[in-house]
């Protein structure tokens, strides 16, 4: 125990405490800047178990904010490079990773036996489904996002309402640090505070982060916080879902015009672009799955039919933000 002997030092955690982060079994979804800062912080607390997903590789330009990486990684798998970085660190820990994207037909598997669940994905099509899971599961879920200088983090699920009683909408735009850049220490502020809310939730610490939201301002130097634990969660919640959990008579309307996307999702679909929906009128008997990109436009259109009277609605996004 000397390696937590500075936490353990604190009554609130103790020998007690300990065993617990050692019992603790945590998903996280993202190897990237959040991660590359919350990963070495839970790795370092002692969480026994850490399931990690990522599908993409190091590259240069990741090295400013993901600090977990170094310039003999890069071109080589972001959760390979990052289960040996963190071996090195506490071999203690056991890691899983699995190098693939997370889609919805992945959920029930890659959910299992978890304790909580962390989105470092920052990709609204990633924490969406993600939420809706673990609302099913009773896990509390700790996301976060950030972009240029400001972000936010909370805690949702488990004892406190979805990340969809907070968020209902999708936001007008696929924006983020890819497209619109980001500061590293944004980023690692928000993902060490992504890693103490889920120790505090791990503990069990009171207050609880769950049912909280911080937003971080470092344009301004704003720090708030909110509760909302009275949130009510939306009568109806349109699901992203993946190419495997299409059924055969599905409605499939492909968003995107060929020239951007030739080939979509499944062999028989309607193209119909988003401008000419008020005027078609779609199938009563059939589930209606909307694909775009990164499911901005399929959100939008799924609303619309919502305002029409549709409910059997779901979004696919064939390719993420």
């Amino acid at each position: 125990m000397d390696r937590y002997q500075r936490q353990m030092m604190l009554p609130e955690i103790g020998v007690a405490g300990q065993q617990k982060l050692a019992a603790a079994r945590v998903l996280v979804v993202g190897a990237g800047g959040l991660g590359a800062t919350l990963l070495p912080q839970l790795v370092g607390a002692g969480v026994g178990f850490i399931r990690l997903c990522d599908d993409d590789e190091v590259a240069l330009h990741n090295l400013h904010r993901q600090t977990l990486f170094t310039m003999q990684d890069i071109g080589y798998a972001k959760v390979e490079r990052a289960q040996q970085a963190l071996q090195q660190r506490n071999p203690e820990v056991k890691l899983e990773v699995f190098r693939h994207a997370l889609s919805g037909s992945d959920l029930p598997h890659i959910l299992s036996d978890i304790d909580v669940v962390i989105d470092a994905a920052d990709n609204f099509a990633v924490t969406y489904p993600l939420s809706d899971a673990c609302l099913q599961a009773n896990i509390p879920f700790i996301s976060a996002s950030v972009l240029g200088r400001q972000g936010y983090v909370g805690g949702f699920c488990g004892s406190a309402p979805s990340y969809r009683a907070v968020f209902p909408s999708l936001p007008s735009s696929a924006a983020n640090c890819n497209t619109a850049g980001v500061m590293g220490p944004a980023v690692a502020t928000l993902g060490a505070m992504q890693a103490q809310m889920a120790l505090s939730v791990l503990l069990g610490l009171q207050p609880s982060p769950l049912g909280c939201v911080v937003n971080c301002d470092f344009v301004n130097w704003h720090f708030r916080q909110f509760r909302f634990d009275g949130a009510e969660e939306p009568e109806q919640a349109v699901p992203f879902i993946d190419q495997k959990q299409l059924a055969a008579d599905d409605c499939v309307v492909e968003l995107r015009g060929l020239e951007e996307a030739p080939d979509s999702v499944a062999a028989k679909v309607e193209r119909i672009l988003p401008q000419a929906l008020a005027q078609w009128q779609p199938p009563q008997d059939q589930r209606i799955v909307l694909v775009c990109a990164s499911g901005i436009r399929a959100a939008k259109a799924a609303a619309d039919l919502a305002q029409r009277g549709f409910t059997r609605l779901a979004i696919l996004a064939a390719r993420r933000p």
